[in-house]
């Protein structure tokens, strides 16, 4: 691996106190205040020329200040080359030629947009995902990337769309997982992949989640369709598997109190009215025998 595409890693650096730097500075200043005058009073040439030198030095040295709130930090460049982080809050001063960078390591929020993809059987969805993401390692979100801010936003929309294509959208004979119906596994398995495409901007993945989960306009009405009579096939099978038992019960009721004696026709026959009664959509109306049972 070159030089150049060596990966950065960051180092804490320290920096000097931005008050007692100060304060140095202004005691600095009326001297050399004192002394111009004196030079001037001379008119020494070489010392003319030494107080200007000094006075310059002083003022570049009024460039070296900076400040830092929390969750801030300044990635310090001295001419290309990386010489530290300063992470600490507060007034600093450091070498007034730093370009100091200054970096959020505060947690941010990228809320994606709506994105359209198949999933795992080739339906077309639309998925978008809020991902809860912070630097760190300023480093490598500074040299190893171009924009760490948009190469976030690019690989998460690059994770989403691998992670909906192998998912189905819902539940089916012989899944087992689904984007609509396994959300904690899907969130993992999410925040897994944005990490890894995201690791060598010295990024870190908090949280994951679906934020909108949907059928593709041109067959959300056929898959409504398909849900509804899915639903309407499982309550039936629930309520016939709940009438047999009843009708079990029944009979294995009516033989242990021995109230009547059924025989294998007038059971058949039994049979099919419990059902019947139990799993019509209307109320039965029941017809009032007056006769025997076998009239």
């Amino acid at each position: 691996m070159t030089e150049n595409t060596r990966a950065s890693k960051e180092h804490v650096t320290r920096t000097a106190g931005g008050w007692p730097m100060l304060a140095a500075l202004l005691a600095a200043g009326v001297g050399l205040t004192y002394v111009g005058r004196l030079a001037l009073m001379s008119k020494n040439i070489w010392a003319l020329l030494g107080w200007a030198i000094a006075a310059m030095v002083w003022f570049v040295l009024l460039f070296g200040f900076f400040t830092l709130q929390p969750n801030l930090a300044a990635v310090l460049i001295l001419f290309g080359a990386y010489k530290g982080t300063a992470s600490n809050s507060g007034f600093h001063w450091a070498n007034p030629f730093y370009v100091k960078k200054k970096v959020s390591l505060r947690a941010h929020n990228l809320n994606g947009e709506k994105l359209k993809v198949n999933d795992l059987r080739g339906s077309p969805i639309e998925i978008a995902a809020v991902v809860v993401w912070r630097i760190i390692d300023t480093a490598r979100a500074v040299f190893d990337v171009e924009d760490y801010q948009n190469f976030v936003h690019v690989q998460s929309e690059a994770a989403l769309r691998h992670m909906a294509m192998s998912y189905p959208y819902d539940t089916f004979e012989g899944d087992t997982h689904s984007l609509r119906g396994s959300v904690d596994e899907v969130s993992a398995a999410l925040k897994q992949q944005v990490q890894e495409r995201v690791a060598r901007a010295g990024v870190l993945i908090e949280e994951t989640r679906i934020s909108h989960l949907a059928y593709a306009a041109e067959i959300a009405g056929a898959m409504l369709q398909r849900q509804q009579a899915e639903a309407v096939v499982a309550a039936r099978s629930r309520i016939v598997d709940g009438a047999v038992g009843m009708v079990e019960m029944a009979l294995a009721k009516l033989e242990q109190h021995k109230i009547v004696s059924l025989d294998d026709e007038r059971r058949a026959a039994m049979v099919s009215n419990l059902l019947v009664v139990l799993c019509a959509h209307e109320p039965a109306r029941p017809i009032v025998n007056a006769g025997t049972l076998y009239t």
